[in-house]
């Protein structure tokens, strides 16, 4: 189950390889591929934290405020970017066997959509992180952006 330490790993600096779709609804849009940069500092002795990435290929940047309940045992995870400066919803859910998995909905493009993030791969010296997006109630979903995180000194 999850715990309220679950991203603990994620504290830290981090080098970011993106990868992601240039049509996030379109599976053979065309990937692009660009670096980017991470911090993540907890809050709350571990059970929220906080972290920025900049893209500079894109321009912006993104924070993340991940919350952990500790009624539900769930965690929500919050995005805003520089761009617009507001809250996309959030997306919920846990870690089972070392693996969290989150699902929200939103909007893209004027669609309505379902939202997941994926956590897999984690070690003190990486971890993967994956959205996708679904406009068929999760029948099926396109994988449209990954991160590749690496410490700095492991890279």
């Amino acid at each position: 189950m999850s715990s309220p330490h679950d991203f603990d790993f994620f504290h830290g600096e981090w080098e970011v390889a993106n990868r992601r779709l240039t049509d996030f609804l379109q599976p053979g849009s065309g990937w692009e591929e660009f670096e980017g940069t991470s911090r993540c500092w907890p809050l709350f002795h571990g059970a929220a934290n906080v972290d920025e990435i900049d893209m500079p290929h894109l321009g912006s940047k993104g924070l993340t405020l991940r919350l952990f309940d500790r009624e539900t045992e769930q965690w929500s995870l919050n995005w805003s970017s520089s761009r617009t400066g507001k809250l996309f919803p959030p997306v919920t859910g846990q870690f089972e066997d070392g693996r969290g998995e989150f699902y929200g909905d939103d909007t893209h493009d004027g669609k309505d959509v379902g939202v997941r993030f994926v956590w897999s791969g984690v070690s003190a010296s990486g971890a993967r992180w994956e959205q996708a997006f679904s406009v068929d109630d999760g029948a099926s979903w396109v994988t449209n952006w990954t991160m590749d995180f690496t410490r700095p000194e492991a890279a």
